[in-house]
């Protein structure tokens, strides 16, 4: 993984409780211990170590996703809390990134779940492939981010 190579922060989402209404916000705190402020995943459970605290998914596998399905909802729908834009999201658990004063570490793939049918007729199959669902990260470092920063690949 090459380190240096950089994207922006698209947009930010967040929502309170499972299946709750999705918040788009400007900026946001995030903790090492709670993920983003008010956004129901990024708590650590106790003895947990956090794998799911942020989801992250790219404009541009949205963008395909959309266009194979026929459908044209805005990226949030897909529940994520951050949208990459101009950067391919590493697809190796340990990879560091860096959004202004955040690191975040990947962990695993976001596969998408029967949810996403629910969203859109086709939606699950078309954000299948090759990490098209979007990544998973821990806090490794909080902070304050918003939309417009910076995305920075640190570590690989």
């Amino acid at each position: 993984m090459t380190t240096g190579v950089t994207g922006r922060l698209g947009g930010i989402a967040r929502h309170a409780r499972p299946r709750g209404p999705i918040e788009t916000l400007a900026e946001v705190s995030v903790s090492v211990e709670s993920g983003l402020a008010s956004d129901f995943r990024g708590a650590v459970k106790p003895g947990g170590r956090g794998r799911r605290q942020v989801s992250l998914i790219e404009a541009g596998d949205w963008a395909a996703a959309m266009a194979e399905t026929g459908h044209s909802l805005p990226w949030w729908h897909r529940r994520a809390n951050l949208l990459v834009e101009g950067l391919d999201l590493p697809k190796t658990p340990g990879t560091r990134l860096r959004i202004g004063q955040v690191v975040l570490e990947i962990t695993q793939e976001c596969d998408p779940c029967s949810r996403m049918e629910e969203v859109a007729e086709g939606l699950k199959a078309a954000l299948t492939p090759d990490w098209r669902g979007g990544a998973l990260a821990r806090v490794i470092a909080g902070g304050v981010i918003a939309v417009g920063d910076t995305i920075e690949i640190i570590e690989g």
